[in-house]
C-alpha cells in the first residue's frame, strides 16, 4: 500500500475514535464511529488475500449493522425526549439497542462469533490493531452511559465472555484465533466493572491494551501464527522467547506480574459489593484462559524442537522489523504491579 494512503488511513482512524471519545452528540458519536471502520476496511483487505476479503466484508457489514443501531437508539431518544445528549439517555427500547450494538462492536458474547474469523483472516499486525485500537472508541461510549445500564446486564455479559472465551481458545491451534478468545474474556473483565467502578475498567483496558500489543508484537517479530510456528521461537531470539512468555503469563493474570493488577482489584471491588459468588465464577473460569496460555508457554519456551540447519536459521529469512514500541509494552507487562498500592490511594 502507497505510504501516503496509509498514513492518511491510520490519520483518520485515530481521528474517528477521538471524536467519539469527545462527543457528547449522538451524531458526531455516530460518524466518529463510521469514520473508524471506514479506515479499517482497506487496511483489513490491503493483502488481497481471499481470507483478508471475507474479513473485511464480515467485518464490515457487523460494524454497519452496530452503528446503524446506535443512531437509531439516538433516533430514538430524540423523538421521545428530544435532547441528542449521550449522557441524557432516558429511553429503555434506546438503552437496549445501544448496550446491544455495543457489546456487538466490542465481539463481547454472545455476540462475540465476528471476532475471531476476522483476527484469524488478517496480518498479525493488523488483527493487533482490531484486538486493541478498535475497542477504545466502543469502550468510550459504554463508560460514557455506565451510569444508565443496569448493573444486572452488564455482569451477565461479562460472565458469559469470561467463559466462552475461556473455552473458544482451548481447542484452538492457531495463534490469532487464542488472541481473539482472549479478546473476548479480558473484555469480560472489563464489561464486569463499567457500572460498578468505570475507573477499573479504563485501568484494566490501559494494561490490556500494552500486554497484548506486547504479545503480538513478538508473533509480528517472528512470523508465529501457530502454536507449530511458536515451538520456533527460540530459535529467532531468546530475548523474545523470554519476553514471550512473560507476557503470556501477564494475560493470564499470574502475580508477580502487571495482568495479576486488575484481576486482584476487580474481584477486590466485586466482594466490596457483595458479589463473593460472581467473583468466585470470574476467578474459577479464568483458569481456562490461563489454561491456553500455559499451553502456548510450554510449546515456545520449554521445549526443544528437531535441531536441523533451517529451524536454526531461520532468522536469516525474515525481514528486518520494526520494534521500537516493544520495550516500553514490555515495561509495563511486566513491572506494573510493584507500584499498583500507589496507584489505588
Amino acid at each position: 500500500m502507497n505510504p501516503l494512503i496509509n498514513l492518511t488511513l491510520l490519520s483518520s482512524m485515530i481521528a474517528g475514535t477521538t471524536l467519539t471519545m469527545t462527543s457528547h452528540h449522538w451524531v458526531s458519536a455516530w460518524l466518529g464511529l463510521e469514520l473508524n471502520t471506514l479506515a479499517i476496511i482497506p487496511i483489513i483487505s490491503k493483502t488481497h488475500h481471499p481470507r483478508a476479503t471475507e474479513a473485511s466484508t464480515k467485518y464490515f457489514l457487523i460494524q454497519a449493522a452496530s452503528s446503524a443501531l446506535v443512531l437509531l437508539s439516538g433516533i430514538i431518544n430524540a423523538h421521545l425526549y428530544g435532547s441528542w445528549d449521550i449522557s441524557q439517555l432516558s429511553s429503555d427500547l434506546s438503552k437496549i439497542m445501544l448496550t446491544t450494538a455495543l457489546a456487538t462492536k466490542l465481539g463481547l458474547a454472545p455476540i462475540h462469533f465476528w471476532l475471531p474469523e476476522i483476527l484469524q483472516g488478517t496480518p498479525i499486525f493488523t488483527a493487533l490493531i482490531v484486538a486493541t485500537w478498535q475497542k477504545i472508541a466502543p469502550m468510550a461510549l459504554f463508560l460514557t452511559i455506565s451510569d444508565l445500564i443496569s448493573t444486572s446486564i452488564t455482569l451477565t455479559l461479562g460472565l458469559m465472555s469470561i467463559i466462552i472465551g475461556g473455552l473458544g481458545g482451548l481447542n484452538q491451534t492457531q495463534l490469532r484465533k487464542m488472541m481473539a478468545f482472549s479478546s473476548i474474556a479480558h473484555l469480560g473483565w472489563m464489561i464486569t466493572m463499567t457500572t460498578i467502578a468505570p475507573n477499573l475498567t479504563l485501568l484494566n483496558l490501559i494494561l490490556y491494551i500494552s500486554i497484548t500489543s506486547s504479545t503480538m508484537l513478538i508473533m509480528h517479530l517472528t512470523m508465529s501464527k501457530t502454536l507449530q510456528n511458536a515451538m520456533l521461537i527460540p530459535s529467532h531470539s531468546s530475548t523474545a522467547s523470554n519476553i514471550f512468555l512473560l507476557s503470556l503469563l501477564s494475560l493470564g493474570g499470574l502475580p508477580p506480574l502487571s495482568g495479576f493488577t486488575p484481576k486482584w482489584l476487580i474481584l477486590q471491588e466485586l466482594i466490596t459489593h457483595n458479589l463473593t459468588p460472581l467473583a468466585s465464577m470470574m476467578a474459577i473460569t479464568t483458569l481456562l484462559s490461563l489454561a491456553f496460555y500455559l499451553r502456548i508457554t510450554y510449546i515456545s519456551t520449554m521445549t526443544l524442537p528437531p535441531s536441523t540447519t533451517t529451524l536454526k536459521n531461520t532468522w536469516r529469512f525474515k525481514p528486518h522489523l520494526n520494534t521500537s514500541a516493544l520495550p516500553l509494552f514490555s515495561l509495563i507487562t511486566v513491572f506494573l504491579l510493584p507500584i499498583t498500592p500507589m496507584m489505588t490511594q
